[in-house]
């Protein structure tokens, strides 16, 4: 009974995001705007991972970490950066 309540929220709220979404015009300009900040992130921890600026640390590139950096930017790498020598070191 959980899942499916929890199931039908979930579908209605992305009904309502995309009626939002079309409703104001902003069409697939979002999505194209999403999509470059994506590949933004993945390139810059592709190019931490593999420039050798910082020698014996490497970000994985998944959902998690791709997420943070697309949401904060490249102070994001920094964050990551930070957490792994914090907590792994």
């Amino acid at each position: 009974m959980k899942t499916v309540i929890l199931g039908s929220v979930l579908v209605a709220s992305l009904l309502a995001l995309v009626v939002i979404l079309f409703r104001k015009r902003l069409g697939l300009s979002v999505f194209t705007s999403i999509g470059i900040h994506l590949v933004m992130a993945a390139a810059g921890i592709y190019v931490v991972n593999y420039s050798g600026w910082i020698t014996g640390m490497y970000i994985p590139l998944n959902p998690a970490t791709i997420g943070t950096v697309t949401v904060l930017g490249l102070p994001g790498v920094g964050l990551l950066l930070g957490l792994k020598i914090s907590l792994f070191a």
